[in-house]
């Protein structure tokens, strides 16, 4: 019986409408750029994953609070503000181009008092036409959109239950706009060293040791979602290292490598949860093992092996 939440995501069928989703999240997402403070690795620029569909999570303009939110069920952009006592909403539908949806949400924001500026303009898509020009990229197929922030949001559980097994400096399970994938990263907490990278984006990204994992929903060069993992700098060993389970393996990618699991293996597997954490963990025993990482004060040793309380002893502990 395949899981209710993880169905096929073609993606040759849902090519356009991933597009324009990503555009819309581009600009949603440099608004966030520009009210929140800083944060290491560009973690504030993420958007989160939520039980309707993704979030900018708490802003901030001078006194006023405010959170725009995509709701991936009734298909809607909420902006709610401190302000005010409802949110202003407007209509996600096929046939609204980004330029529409960038003149509505820069509208509501205007209601709201808010006053917004951002680069108009995407962001590594290979193409610059401006968000408010853009009036070619206008799909938005209701039901694969529903499908993708499902398995988006089932993904996000479990690299969360994979995250609870780590002690050191770990992001949260969020979505990078500007690739449209769902990543969590942990860090060795030593610096990366390596070649001076003059791009200040990825200077920044890769400033420590890092292994990251993800859920990418493909592209052009790699027309499939799938599950990824990497580890930067990359150790000279890391190959060497056999991922789980079948089909995972090791491609090149860029002056490094990148592991990766079709999502339809995890989609089609008896048992999702399981074969995508036994892939996790592989990337990351891959990872430390290859750069030798000291793995002593970094691991929950409470709930390494994939050891998980039951129900009893956790309202044991609790009752104590």
């Amino acid at each position: 019986m395949p899981h209710p939440s993880l169905n096929p995501l073609p993606y040759a069928d849902w090519k356009p409408t991933k597009t324009t989703l990503q555009l819309m999240c581009q600009i949603v997402g440099k608004i966030r750029l520009g009210h929140v403070p800083h944060r290491s690795h560009w973690w504030n620029v993420t958007l989160q994953p939520t039980p309707r569909g993704l979030t900018t999570m708490r802003m901030r303009q001078h006194d006023v609070f405010f959170e725009i939110e995509f709701d991936f069920i009734d298909h809607l952009l909420n902006i709610r503000s401190s302000s005010a006592h409802k949110p202003v909403s407007f209509s996600l539908h096929d046939g609204m181009s980004v330029a529409r949806f960038y003149a509505a949400l820069f509208a509501a924001l205007e209601d709201l008092g808010l006053r917004v500026c951002i680069l108009d303009k995407p962001y590594r898509m290979g193409f610059e036409t401006p968000f408010s020009a853009d009036d070619e990229h206008a799909s938005y197929d209701r039901v694969i959109v529903r499908r993708w922030w499902e398995a988006l949001l089932w993904s996000a559980d479990v690299f969360d239950q994979f995250a609870a097994d780590f002690l050191g400096k770990e992001s949260p399970a969020h979505l990078f706009w500007h690739s449209f994938d769902l990543a969590l990263a942990r860090y060795s907490g030593a610096l990366a060293g390596g070649a001076f990278k003059p791009d200040p984006v990825e200077r920044e990204a890769y400033s420590t040791e890092v292994i990251a994992v993800g859920f990418w929903p493909g592209d052009d060069k790699t027309p499939a979602p799938t599950y990824y993992t990497y580890t930067a700098p990359e150790p000279a060993d890391l190959t060497k290292f056999v991922l789980q389970p079948t089909p995972a393996a090791w491609y090149p990618q860029g002056a490094g490598h990148l592991g990766a699991l079709p999502y339809d293996t995890v989609r089609e597997s008896e048992d999702p949860r399981a074969t995508l954490m036994q892939f996790l963990r592989s990337g990351f025993e891959a990872g430390t093992r290859a750069a030798h990482w000291d793995l002593k004060p970094l691991l929950n040793q409470f709930r390494s092996n994939g050891y998980q309380a039951d129900a009893s002893s956790t309202d044991a502990s609790s009752s104590r």
